[in-house]
């Protein structure tokens, strides 16, 4: 019997690097990685300090014309470097971690995930749990970092036109804005949400007895918004918080009566309005 040496026993055979392989089409990548993967968040909460949520990231740098391809496993082993949870304070750090452990210039991180809100009913004051969608878009590029925040605001709007013509009632609809903003200071998820609600005809509730939806339906009826109003109040109210440099507000009405939907879109950036600073972000 031959003896084989411990070495060439344990010697594990050299696989090709596809990826780094050359590419010569010469065409220069913007964004490359992973998409729809799930991860534990922690976010702060205003009324709780900290709030538990499940996120929804991808994760993508960009790729120089003459690599072939990107090592994906490499997103995931960054990303699980700051686990077991991810945290809105980290996002700067997995960032350049993800440009250095990718060789890129530049990396996009972008969450999606659910924010939960307690709110009590306006006349019985009952308690429920209302769910939001927010989003932290964030990018590194030459060592200057982006952050943009978005909160997705389900309310109810009334037609003024509908009031202003019928005998009885007003037609009203569900409606969605999503708000993103800029920020050189901080700004609660819960103060965007505010904001929001308090532009529309009636904000939304998870749960409402007899007296809160009349209620409600009055509070609707007494304040009716166009779609253009509901985007022109968010843009006021915005232009009023002097910790945002720039927002996009876009109103979509699921119309009642129509079937098709009401939509407008306000985008601004303030005059004479500092830059954002490196990793300053909403406080989530």
């Amino acid at each position: 019997m031959v003896s084989v040496p411990v070495s060439m026993e344990l010697a594990e055979p050299t696989l090709t690097d596809t990826q780094n392989e050359p590419d010569y089409r010469r065409i220069p990548i913007d964004r490359v990685g992973v998409k729809a993967l799930r991860f534990p968040m922690q976010v702060r909460d205003k009324a709780r300090a900290t709030q538990h949520t499940i996120a929804t990231v991808a994760l993508t740098v960009d790729l120089p014309h003459h690599f072939k391809g990107t090592h994906m496993s490499r997103f995931v082993e960054v990303l699980n470097e700051f686990g077991p949870e991810l945290h809105v304070d980290n996002i700067t750090d997995l960032l350049r971690a993800l440009t250095l452990r990718l060789d890129s210039e530049c990396a996009h991180v972008d969450i999606e995930f659910p924010f939960f809100l307690s709110k009590r009913a306006p006349v019985t004051e009952a308690v429920g749990l209302m769910d939001y969608t927010a989003r932290f878009a964030a990018t590194i590029e030459n060592g200057k970092v982006d952050f943009i925040v978005t909160v997705l605001v389900p309310v109810t709007t009334l037609c003024p036109c509908s009031k202003a013509i019928s005998e009885h009632g007003a037609h009203n609809q569900r409606g969605l804005v999503t708000y993103s903003i800029r920020c050189h200071k901080p700004l609660w998820i819960e103060d965007m949400i505010r904001l929001v609600e308090d532009s529309a005809s009636s904000e939304l509730y998870s749960l409402l007895k007899r007296p809160d939806e009349k209620a409600v339906t009055e509070r609707a009826y007494e304040n009716p918004v166009f779609v253009e109003d509901l985007v022109r109040d968010i843009a006021a109210r915005s232009d009023e918080e002097p910790q945002i440099v720039w927002y996009r507000v876009e109103a979509e009405n699921y119309e009642s009566i129509h079937n098709h939907n009401a939509y407008a879109l306000v985008e601004r950036t303030k005059p004479d309005a500092p830059a954002p600073q490196s990793g300053e972000r909403s406080r989530s």
